[in-house]
């Protein structure tokens, strides 16, 4: 029997990616990184490709070399990696690579020397992120060798990319202006002799608002697993994960009573708790502590104190709750249940985080 779990909706994520391809002429890469921002990279990545998308994105290697074990052989980048790392493994496997700089651009070369297959690379432009990416002061540099390397075999220059700072915020000054950068940075490679087959930086936000970013390929991370990236709206998205459990333990405490640790929490009268067996452990942030959201019973409460390593406690007042009810966290919404952006207002953080977090060995995931 189980006694918390999250479940993920793959129909909706499939029905996501078709609901974000619908809009735009690009090709779309799903993003799966962050273990699919906490829903499983390998089948996220199945059910967006069901839905449309033709190319998957992941940070590090070892998220690509994991879809390729699970034997998908659609066209993946991975952009955050480090010399020295098993890049020529990456190239045999036929994985694109996000290139920021002249030493990451070493690294690849010399991989694609030892293997005797060009690399396919992405390069990255720093339109205003302050991450990764070539500043466009070092740009002309980074592309003139890149040029110089797809010319000897070395290298083929797949894609020219870059990463909004603020498309979430739709009519931000910094989109139109990290645009000119880019599209600058683009005229560069074209002088260079370098003509990417993919243009790319639009993210969730851009690729539901901004349709003159979308150039030849979109990367909708969170959208894909139906969270807005713009606050107040929903963009006809489905929410894919549910965050549920068991009531595992139920007792009447007398008024008064401080709950849980450092008893930051006081019954204003007598009550019946419910002890919840979900934590920081399993995702749920301490942050909820006295204001995470749970629905029990098609009621809504609040996490009473502080979450525990492994618990935590609602006070339901007079509210009848048996041993074995469930209580959800977050879900679509569409029962009255609390979402991901209510935990992410309570905690005051981003659903991003809150979907991410919940990785946990301890709390399986079922799919539907």
């Amino acid at each position: 029997m189980w006694q918390a779990e999250v479940q993920i909706d793959l129909g909706a994520i499939t029905s996501n990616i078709a609901l974000l391809a619908s809009g735009t002429s690009a090709q779309v890469m799903a993003v799966v990184k962050g273990d699919g921002y906490g829903h499983g990279a390998v089948p996220s990545a199945r059910a967006a490709l069901a839905g449309g998308a033709t190319w998957l994105g992941v940070c590090t290697l070892g998220e690509a070399f994991e879809l390729r074990e699970a034997g998908l052989t659609t066209p993946t980048m991975a952009w955050l990696w480090m010399p020295g790392q098993p890049v020529a493994s990456a190239i045999k496997q036929d994985i694109d690579l996000g290139v920021s700089s002249i030493g990451h651009l070493k690294a690849v070369i010399d991989a694609a020397r030892e293997t005797g297959q060009p690399a396919r690379i992405h390069l990255k432009i720093d339109t205003g992120l302050s991450r990764s990416g070539a500043t466009p002061a070092d740009w002309p540099t980074l592309v003139e060798a890149a040029a110089r390397a797809q010319k000897e075999g070395l290298v083929k220059a797949i894609g020219v990319w870059s990463h909004f700072v603020y498309a979430d915020e739709p009519g931000h000054e910094t989109i139109d202006r990290q645009l000119d950068v880019f599209h600058d940075g683009l005229e560069i490679a074209k002088r260079h002799g370098l003509d990417p087959q993919l243009r790319h930086i639009a993210n969730s936000a851009a690729t539901l608002t901004r349709p003159d970013t979308h150039f030849d390929l979109v990367r909708p991370g969170v959208a894909s697993y139906g969270l807005s990236p713009v606050e107040g709206q929903s963009f006809g998205l489905r929410p894919a994960m549910t965050a549920r459990a068991q009531a595992m333990l139920v007792k009447r405490i007398p008024q008064g009573q401080g709950i849980s640790y450092g008893h930051t929490y006081f019954t204003a009268a007598q009550a019946n708790v419910v002890l919840v067996p979900l934590g920081y452990a399993d995702g749920v942030p301490r942050h909820a502590s006295s204001s995470g959201p749970v629905q029990i019973n098609g009621k809504r409460y609040k996490v009473s104190g502080r979450v525990c390593m492994d618990q935590f406690v609602v006070d339901v007042g007079d509210a009848q709750v048996t041993e074995g009810d469930e209580v959800i966290l977050f879900g679509t919404g569409e029962h009255g249940e609390p979402t991901a952006d209510d935990w992410a207002r309570a905690c005051g953080t981003i659903n991003y985080e809150i979907v991410t977090r919940f990785g946990s060995a301890r709390v399986p995931r079922t799919y539907v």
